[in-house]
């Protein structure tokens, strides 16, 4: 992180770690606010599980099974399409809202198809049958669209209930979990973030319909896959901005944040970097790998050696 972020993020962080401490009442971790300070020093709103629960800050939730908040997708529809009448942008959220299939990876290819390429709708304007799209992000102007972290969040479905550590929402669409693991356990692993992870797949399923991709994280080192990456699929995010060198004292985790986060490059990934194939009869989801994000550059290895 460069010197003037740094700055803004000590400052953050300290403020951060008060609210934490405040509004929990327990000894702060160390992880969980540094990384949400990473969040707001690059534009994300970061809001707790109790500032949504009691509808605070217009992100409104009435039960822990709500993975989408509604009402922050709904003024956000309506923003981005401003033309399209309140009822059709209704419809939308219902279809969005609604399970259409058991098959989580089916639902998962589904909705992405929607988010990348709108969603069809036909209504009628005085005479007239219009044929358009509702799209669920503006690809084009970064500020029409909300940027939201939540810390912690829990989820209630069927006999499970699970408290995930981060979830981030665009336009109230969980796009993005991350999965921590304490750093103070000495013997906490990246693939027991995994394993943990697999186990949010199978038994909160609804989440991971929405999910574009998935990060691990135990202290400063930092992973990064997708719904149906193995274990050796989730890798390292090499480079902030694709330089040769990395910045000092910059950890895995800053550079994933950073890097994956950052508002625009996370509109890129998302719309042309992620890619289904189906391989006889399952799906497979694949994040392409940049040059320099998930595959070490040799200049840097070199150097390191």
């Amino acid at each position: 992180m460069n010197s003037a972020l740094s700055r803004i993020a000590t400052m953050k962080a300290s403020r951060l770690t008060t609210r934490l401490r405040r509004r929990f009442d327990i000894k702060p971790s160390r992880t969980a606010p540094d990384l949400l300070t990473l969040f707001e020093v690059i534009g994300y709103t970061v809001l707790l599980e109790s500032d949504i629960n009691i509808g605070r800050h217009k992100a409104q939730r009435s039960s822990n099974v709500m993975v989408v908040l509604c009402t922050r997708l709904r003024n956000a529809l309506k923003q981005i399409n401003p033309k399209v009448p309140c009822e059709v942008i209704e419809t939308v959220i219902s279809g969005l809202t609604s399970t259409h299939s058991s098959d989580l990876l089916e639902n998962n290819r589904r909705f992405h198809k929607l988010l990348t390429e709108g969603v069809d709708v036909v209504y009628q304007n005085g005479n007239q049958i219009v044929h358009d799209k509702v799209w669920l992000i503006d690809w084009f102007n970064l500020l029409s669209n909300d940027w939201l972290v939540i810390h912690p969040f829990t989820i209630v479905q069927g006999y499970h209930s699970h408290c995930l550590d981060v979830v981030v929402f665009i336009n109230g669409l969980p796009l993005a979990v991350i999965v921590l693991m304490d750093s103070k356990h000495e013997k906490a692993k990246l693939s027991e973030a995994y394993q943990r992870l697999k186990t949010y797949q199978q038994q909160i399923p609804m989440l991971f319909s929405y999910n574009a991709f998935i990060a691990l994280g135990v202290g400063n080192s930092a992973r990064v896959g997708t719904l149906t990456s193995g274990w050796k699929e989730f890798l390292p995010w090499r480079s902030i901005e694709g330089e040769d060198f990395p910045y000092q004292g910059e950890t895995e985790l800053e550079i994933l944040i950073q890097g994956i986060f950052d508002k625009r490059r996370f509109l890129e990934l998302v719309k042309h970097f992620i890619v289904f194939e189906e391989t006889g009869t399952s799906i497979s989801k694949t994040l392409l790998r940049h040059p320099f994000c998930t595959t070490q550059n040799p200049k840097i290895r070199s150097r390191m050696i």
